[in-house]
C-alpha cells in the first residue's frame, strides 16, 4: 500500500483515502511527499 504524508499537517494518508482528489482530507493542502521505507544494509562477505 502506498502511503503519503501531508506537508502541512504531517498526517499519513493512503492512496485509498485520497481517491481522485489530490487534497489532504484533514487540512486541504495539495502538497504531499512519499514516505520512504527503511532499508536494511548488508555487509559484503
Amino acid at each position: 500500500m502506498v502511503a503519503y504524508k501531508c506537508f502541512r499537517c504531517s498526517k499519513e494518508i493512503t492512496k485509498d483515502l485520497l481517491g481522485k482528489r489530490i487534497r489532504c482530507p484533514f487540512c486541504g493542502s495539495k502538497i504531499f511527499y512519499k514516505v520512504k521505507t527503511v532499508s536494511t544494509k548488508l555487509k559484503a562477505l
